[in-house]
């Protein structure tokens, strides 16, 4: 991560994202996709006969070589207030008497959203890699845990026990229909267009379609089946969605840690360098779920940004420049955070302090309560009303005093029902953490 400067104003700058994330969206690489496409279309034209083939290897030659150059293309864009016509005419500066060929036929967007279809088809493959990663952590940590009794809770209460595995479980499997959501939206995000102003392709005659697949498949991308001026902005509305439901899991993720972590509770923490960290400013001995905070509050951005996309997908007949400006802000920024939490899910469960001993005790805290389940279903299948068992339950479970087992115990009801043995065996928080182990099982498999 690049050093903090006084002329730096955005954190993603210096304080969020991998630097090779960074770079993906970094104006030159931007510029190089840009440059592909035009080469791609000159070859694809020259092999259909439209441009001289020498031409088309100027182009090629030109870009292949990084004789455009950055800086002469924001001087032609601050004279021309064009981008894509900076381009242009920078390529056609340096491609000698092939210039005069290029761009041939295209509209800015044939370039730019191809381009960018180039741009999204690696971010794909970054967050394919990220997910695959947080899935492996999470699957490592429910193979470990399996069997390891915790009290589940619901609306925040004990409620019967589960597995700390089982919980890592579900987890990874979220991931993985993540991943699987990524691998069903890549073809239809991987799409460009060659179609020209309107997208009918008209300005390449007869070879508008062969133009169209011999540049895609140069690319190796998909076309629009149906654009306008732009490639159809459902996709990117999908990719930005799909970037928001990566980012609840992110959420859901790290608020359980945050939640195990609190002090009342304490049965994980998140990585913390005792040599070197500090929690508090004042607070010497705070040992705070910092990077899973840090996972909360860039999620909920990410969630913001899917707002923009689906908004664009709204633009005046062939097209408008409303969704342009957004877009440039927009997909970067949601791809980094993205990333950036996605990774730092990876360290924290990779690098996660799990406490059986603290998940033992606070399962004896409850004093047994949170088998009553177990206990209510013994009777029923004893011959119990089911609401009868649920009510007797419910008495013997109301306020503090001697542990499940002893009340039990002392219910003249359930002993005419179930021994001292079966009562101990319904209470055992074991019986319960088996299914969770097994079902955990099946989903590690």
């Amino acid at each position: 991560m690049p050093e903090p400067t006084a002329d730096l104003f955005c954190p993603l700058e210096f304080r969020y994202g991998r630097p090779e994330v960074r770079e993906l969206f970094s104006r030159r690489r931007r510029l190089a996709r840009a440059l592909s496409v035009e080469a791609a279309l000159a070859a694809t034209e020259a092999e259909l006969g439209m441009v001289p083939r020498e031409a088309a290897e100027a182009i090629h030659a030109a870009v292949r070589s990084g004789r455009v150059e950055l800086e002469r293309v924001d001087a032609l864009e601050a004279e021309l207030r064009h981008d894509v016509m900076a381009i242009t005419r920078a390529l056609a500066e340096v491609s000698g008497p092939g210039g005069g060929w290029v761009h041939f036929g295209a509209t800015s967007a044939d370039i730019t959203d191809t381009a960018m279809a180039l741009e999204h088809e690696e971010a794909l493959g970054v967050l394919r890699q990220d997910l695959t990663e947080l899935a492996r952590v999470l699957l490592a940590l429910a193979r470990e845990h399996r069997a390891t009794p915790e009290v589940g809770r619901t609306h925040g209460q004990h409620a019967v026990p589960t597995s700390f595995g089982y919980k890592m479980a579900g987890g990874a499997a979220e991931i993985l229909r993540h991943r699987a959501r990524l691998d069903e939206l890549r073809p239809r995000l991987a799409c460009g267009k060659m179609a020209g102003a309107v997208g009918t392709g008209a300005s390449f005659g007869d070879h508008a379609a062969a133009v169209e697949s011999g540049v895609m498949r140069r690319l190796s991308l998909r076309a629009d089946e149906a654009p306008t001026q732009i490639v159809s902005r459902d996709r990117i509305a999908e990719f930005t969605n799909f970037l928001a439901l990566v980012a609840g899991s992110c959420e859901r993720l790290s608020t359980e840690v945050r939640n195990l972590q609190r002090t009342e509770i304490a049965e994980v923490s998140e990585p913390f360098d005792e040599a070197k960290q500090v929690g508090s400013s004042t607070m010497a001995q705070k040992r705070n779920p910092m990077t899973s905070e840090n996972v909360t509050s860039l999620a909920r951005l990410v969630r913001a940004f899917a707002l923009p996309p689906l908004e664009n997908m709204a633009l005046w007949h062939e097209r408008d420049l409303a969704n342009s400006a957004n877009e440039r802000v927009v997909v970067p920024h949601a791809v980094l955070l993205t990333d950036d939490m996605l990774q730092k899910l990876v360290a924290v469960f990779g690098g996660l302090t799990v406490d059986r001993t603290r998940m033992a005790e606070l399962l004896a805290a409850g004093e047994g309560t949170s088998m009553t389940e177990s206990l209510m279903l013994a009777l029923a299948a004893k011959g119990v009303p089911r609401s009868r068992a649920h009510e007797l339950l419910r008495q013997l479970t109301r306020g503090r005093g001697a542990p499940l087992a002893t009340r039990a115990a002392e219910s003249a009801e359930i002993r005419d029902h179930l021994t001292p043995e079966e009562i101990a065996r319904c209470l055992d928080p074991g019986t319960y953490v088996q299914a969770a182990a097994a079902k955990t099982d099946r989903v590690v498999a």
